[in-house]
């Protein structure tokens, strides 16, 4: 039995060193120093190639080093081998402190003041209270519940948007597709946290942002594809939407001549939200893969039918 980790390789030594320490009865590889790939039984990968997956004979757990899953073609993964998904402190964290950046910095028009340095304008902006501000999140599973619980800290109006109904304290909550242009109605913030499934491709698109009111910004931390660019585009450039903050994007890296480098109320990062911390990831996996040979329920199957 053997453990192959082929994911973020700058962080490989960190896995390793845990393994060595805490686990050292399980035989902890690292890719491309794989050895046998037959006695391979738990795969931890970002992505997972489907010829890669059918050279793994005895692969009895997929485990995606990410919180998402989307990175993954489900039809490669044999209906026998469940696949995981990382939901660890150090993701949530991650993404808590740059959607409350984010958020902070639209609220109190920290992007106006950048470009007032530039041309070295001392020009106050009147400074709203947080509770004149209405957050609306879409995707209210683990992260972005603890999205609206910072946020409800700063006193902000908050709404959550969700596939299936969800309940919060002090969040208005919203669900399916009959309530969605009611729960953008109020946003004066958008922000996307929603998983990647063929429902949710292209969800930030024209027709919801005219159901935003006027001057809304938008964050997008989910994935690249939820968002129609060339709408955003035009959505900014028409007045209705005031700022975008993207931290995915369609095309990753994004090319240098993509309009949105240049665009002046786009502020683009390089998909750097939240990321996997070995330190807090790997002490979870390892409990799930104890829990596997105990033939105990594992923890974060994904649910295939829905993608995540």
């Amino acid at each position: 039995m053997a453990i192959l980790y082929r994911s973020d390789a700058p962080r490989a030594a960190a896995w390793s060193q845990f393994f060595a320490k805490h686990a050292p009865d399980l035989d902890f590889r690292v890719w491309p120093d794989a050895g046998n790939l037959d006695e391979i039984e738990y795969l931890i990968a970002w992505q997972a190639p489907r010829e890669f997956l059918t050279s793994l004979p005895r692969l009895k757990v997929l485990f995606s080093s990410g919180a998402g899953v989307d990175h993954v073609d489900l039809s490669a993964v044999p209906d026998h081998v469940p696949l995981v998904r990382m939901v660890e402190p150090g993701i949530i964290d991650g993404m808590v402190e740059y959607v409350s950046l984010a958020v902070l910095a639209v609220h109190r028009d920290f992007f106006d003041y950048v470009e007032a340095q530039t041309s070295r304008e001392w020009n106050p902006l009147e400074v709203p209270p947080a509770s004149s501000r209405t957050i609306g999140v879409m995707g209210m599973g683990v992260l972005g519940r603890a999205v609206l619980e910072r946020l409800r800290s700063y006193g902000f109006r908050l709404r959550g948007w969700n596939r299936s109904p969800r309940a919060i304290i002090g969040v208005d909550s919203y669900a399916g597709a009959e309530q969605f242009n009611e729960f953008l109605s109020r946003c004066d913030v958008l922000v996307c946290l929603l998983p990647l499934t063929p429902s949710t491709v292209g969800i930030l698109n024209s027709k919801t942002f005219s159901a935003l009111p006027h001057g809304a910004s938008i964050i997008n931390v989910g994935r690249g594809p939820h968002l129609v660019e060339a709408d955003l585009l035009a959505a900014l450039d028409s007045g209705h939407l005031s700022r975008a903050i993207l931290d995915v994007t369609e095309t990753e890296p994004l090319p240098p001549e993509h309009p949105l480098w240049a665009h002046p109320r786009v502020f683009v990062t390089p998909h750097v939200a939240s990321m996997t911390q070995p330190e807090t990831a790997a002490p979870i996996l390892l409990d799930n893969i104890r829990r596997d040979q105990r033939n105990e329920p594992l923890i974060g199957v994904i649910d295939r039918s829905r993608g995540y």
